[in-house]
């Protein structure tokens, strides 16, 4: 285990004037009537705080705080409701994606070693996996806890510059999950390459994006963990995604685009970066649409909550 030191960092907010321009170029457009827009009336994108490297991996503790990975800078930093963005944890075993389980603890893909780590909030750090059958894994990226405690994460190849090998240990991408026993098992081993997910809060449903093969999934959840019936949810792959109270997915990539549960899309939001990495919802309400975006972090207020 080791402990993070937590320095505070410069939070470097929009001017109105920015704030003006990126509404006024970039309006969020509903494709479904103003009236069944999730984001509030008069809601514009506001950029939160920038001058990061690349900004992923955002998840939401229970007072709204938001937590999100500066991979190339190798660091997790934390995002509070008043505006101030201070480092959790560095250096952070260049962690990509996180995700909170149910004891408040964080779950961070982290593919310096190709583990899967969890962080207590004092910034201690335990290691849960590091590989499958005596092999690496290829570099786990996102995750997503179960009601019942068992953990999905996702595990493409994208070669990293801090890597010593060139290739893949493992055969294929796959989708992983680690039961509340602790047994590890390939939940879909035919992905191209696999990468944000989310589950319902029921935990009945898990949506996948396979962002190699440009589609989003869904599978319904059995008891025992295992998923079946997988079919077309939309046909669009995601870097990250998360849920809205009111069955809502919202994916990424160009901006974030958003569809109900019936897999119809209704609604875009441009955000003006080459890249939208990942979403979640934050703030003490949860109503607060947090996107990481290159090396920028935006917020919009909503007219819904993330998924409880």
């Amino acid at each position: 285990m080791f402990r993070a030191p937590q320095p505070a960092i410069p939070v470097l907010r929009a001017a109105p004037a920015l704030v003006f321009a990126l509404a006024a170029l970039l309006p969020v457009t509903s494709l479904a009537g103003d009236s069944m827009s999730p984001v509030a009336e008069g809601a514009t994108l506001q950029l939160a705080a920038d001058g990061f490297a690349f900004t992923e991996g955002p998840a939401a503790d229970a007072m709204g705080n938001v937590y999100f990975t500066d991979q190339p800078n190798d660091r997790i930093l934390k995002w509070t409701p008043d505006g101030e963005v201070s480092v959790f944890l560095q250096p952070s075993e260049r962690a990509n994606g996180l995700t909170f389980d149910r004891q408040g603890r964080l779950l961070a893909c982290a593919d310096e070693h190709n583990r899967l780590l969890r962080i207590a909030p004092d910034g201690a750090v335990e290691v849960l996996l590091d590989g499958v059958d005596g092999k690496r894994f290829n570099g786990p990226n996102d995750a997503w806890v179960a009601p019942d405690g068992g953990i999905y994460f996702t595990d493409p190849y994208y070669q990293r510059d801090y890597w010593s090998r060139t290739e893949p240990e493992l055969d294929s991408e796959n989708l992983y999950y680690l039961s509340p026993q602790g047994r590890l098992s390939v939940a879909d081993g035919e992905l191209v390459k696999p990468n944000g997910l989310v589950g319902t809060p029921a935990g009945d449903r898990l949506y996948v994006a396979d962002i190699g093969a440009d589609r989003t999934w869904v599978y319904d959840r059995e008891a025992d963990g295992r998923l079946v019936n997988r079919r077309l949810f939309a046909p669009m792959g995601s870097d990250g995604m998360t849920l809205d109270s009111a069955g809502n997915l919202y994916l990424t990539g160009d901006g974030v685009t958003v569809f109900d549960a019936r897999g119809t899309k209704i609604l875009h939001i441009p955000v003006d970066e080459d890249w939208t990495a990942n979403v979640t919802f934050g703030g003490p309400n949860r109503d607060i649409l947090f996107i990481t975006a290159m090396d920028s972090v935006y917020t919009l207020q909503m007219a819904v909550r993330g998924a409880p």
